[in-house]
């Protein structure tokens, strides 16, 4: 090993030298996290109230702590890069999107998953290592033992390494086949002579090997993917899996659907559910490790006519973006937003339909609040992510604890804010406007298409329309729209003016240039990648309030409401499209007229 310690290069021994300049030993030398919140913290780039709050989700997440400093928008991630550089006096390098089989065969992928590192170049002495931790010396022995080369390490962006980690060495199409196959022979194997599976069997096939191997295989390339559900469907014949990647549904693979009982049975196991109930709908939670990060799946188990279907939501804590800047909100919309955050009492409604991210948007405004002298209490059906420091109840249809019911132990408990997961009937809804009238903030959902169509939503509810006036202060309403992707990404200019046909309103800019994607492997072909959110934001002025009172057409509100500074859906997509995040196509999809 002395001849891989000598083959370091210089920067490595200045890592084992202490602030004083003396020598240190490996042991002595303090922990990349512990070494870069110093740094942070003395250089003012972030408080230690921030750093309390960080440290507390590195706990929490197991996860590195660039990672979860850049997450909470503690920091940008090119200006945390930038200090590392200038601690550790190393370059800051792009990973190339195209690299030799060879370069990528230096590295293993079990290695470069281990320690979030990727080879960027080789010379016949040396390889390139692109590393978030350049003090991680075990990294930099084992790849030189390895390789029998240098190791240079330099610095690149940690979401990039994490990128092509997943672009290239977790692409598991090929693994999920040879899994699949395994597993189809071993069910084959136990259905000789046309023997069905009887009931003591359904253990044991789930446990076997190659269905665990399976289950496995399918929970890790739904989270490689950044699927928000899997759905397992029993047909006559198949058991077809797909992803919904972006909120589309995309089929992975469909094997015989003999295999049906035994990954419905592991889902079951593993999800604490009762492989025995097959009549009835069930429902669990999966905790699953992938790579450093442990996920959650939501499941749900519905009996079909062909088996059993499988719904799993993947609950992706590091994929949560906590900080309402973060979300997609131009600079107006924002500030509407924020500032009714932070009003003493009222009531923020949140609309749109199921998978718009609703909940996503109120979880940042309560980060928002989090702090110690803020009584937060949540009331959801389900609780989908923990938040700490916020106390989160759960709703219990079946032993009679309602959204209603809650609320009304709510108010004993002395909250500042409260979050009602759904306005789901009057009952809720008269709680919450009650709850604003007394002095709390209440965040809520209701499904509606727009800010002016929630005030019909709620008269027809049956709420008298002088307490929505006097209690709403906001309504924001919101979808999803994919974004482009920015690997295969191709630009056009085109006249600003043509927008205007689809209901832009024209800002003078002339020419623009907007952007497609022409499909990749980043993005399995399909030219997009990621979804952004688009908003419609109305804050409920007094002028807006007469309208209510006066039991006015939401045509009537919406121009109103349009005049005071509104976009509408369709607008802010528009703009999306202009800053070339989204297509027309897409916005066009995912709004109305």
């Amino acid at each position: 090993m002395v001849w891989c310690l000598q083959s370091r290069p210089r920067v490595m021994a200045q890592l084992r030298t202490g602030p004083d300049g003396r020598s240190t030993t490996g042991r002595e030398l303090a922990p990349f996290g512990r070494r870069l919140v110093d740094v942070l913290i003395a250089e003012r780039h972030i408080t230690p109230e921030q750093l309390s709050q960080a440290v507390a989700e590195q706990v929490r997440t197991e996860d590195k702590m660039v990672h979860v400093i850049v997450r909470l928008g503690l920091m940008a991630e090119d200006d945390l890069l930038a200090v590392l550089a200038r601690q550790y006096r190393l370059p800051i390098v792009d990973v190339p999107d195209q690299m030799s089989d060879d370069l990528l065969r230096l590295v293993p992928a079990a290695l470069a998953k281990k320690y979030e590192i990727f080879p960027v170049t080789r010379t016949p002495t040396t390889v390139t290592l692109a590393m978030i931790d350049p003090t991680n010396l075990s990294a930099l022995d084992e790849v030189s033992f390895r390789t029998g080369l240098r190791v240079l390490p330099v610095l690149a962006r940690p979401s990039m390494i994490r990128r092509h980690i997943s672009r290239v060495y977790e692409s598991s199409a090929a693994t999920l086949a040879d899994v699949l196959s395994l597993a189809e022979a071993e069910m084959a194997r136990g259905q000789t002579n046309g023997r069905e599976f009887e009931m003591q069997d359904l253990r044991a096939s789930a446990d076997q090997a190659p269905i665990v191997r399976l289950v496995n295989a399918i929970l890790d390339e739904a989270i490689a993917r950044g699927a928000s559900d899997v759905h397992l469907d029993p047909t006559q014949a198949t058991l077809r899996v797909r992803f919904r990647c972006d909120g589309m549904l995309i089929e992975a693979m469909a094997p015989p659907r003999h295999v049906e009982p035994a990954v419905v049975s592991r889902i079951k196991i593993i999800a604490g559910l009762d492989i025995s109930e097959r009549r009835l709908p069930q429902d669990g939670r999966i905790k699953h490790r992938y790579q450093s990060r442990e996920i959650d799946f939501r499941v749900s188990v519905l009996p079909t006519i062909y088996g059993e279907s499988v719904c799993m939501r993947v609950l992706d804590r590091n994929a949560l973006k906590l900080n309402p800047r973060d979300l997609g909100f131009d600079a107006w919309s924002l500030a509407q937003f924020q500032k009714a955050v932070q009003s003493p009492n009222g009531v923020i409604l949140i609309t749109g339909p199921t998978g718009s991210g609703k909940t996503t948007t109120l979880y940042s405004a309560l980060q928002t609040l989090n702090s110690p002298d803020v009584h937060i209490v949540t009331l959801e059906d389900p609780v989908e992510y923990n938040l700490a420091g916020i106390n989160q109840v759960q709703v219990r249809d079946d032993v009679g604890f309602t959204f209603a019911t809650a609320l009304r132990a709510f108010l004993r408990h002395d909250p500042d804010v409260i979050l009602v997961g759904e306005m789901r009937d009057v009952e809720t809804a008269q709680m919450a406007i009650r709850a604003a009238l007394t002095g709390h903030l209440v965040m809520s959902t209701l499904h509606t298409n727009s800010c002016p169509a929630t005030i019909a939503r709620l008269v027809d509810m049956g709420l008298p329309p002088f307490l929505i006036a006097s209690a709403l202060r906001l309504v924001v309403a919101q979808r999803l729209a994919r974004t482009v992707c920015a690997e295969c990404r191709e630009p056009s200019e085109i006249d600003e003016t043509s927008l205007a046909a689809y209901g832009h309103v024209p800002q003078g800019l002339g020419p623009v240039v907007v952007y497609a994607g022409k499909g990749c492997a980043s993005c399995h072909f399909t030219g997009m990648r990621g979804r952004v959110a688009i908003y419609e934001t109305m804050p409920v002025s007094p002028e807006l309030n007469e309208l209510v009172l006066a039991n006015a057409p939401t045509t009537e509100i919406q121009r109103v409401a349009r005049d005071q500074g509104m976009r509408t859906l369709r607008e802010a997509g528009l703009l999306k499209v202009i800053e070339g995040a989204v297509t027309v196509e897409e916005i066009l999809r995912v709004t109305a007229d």
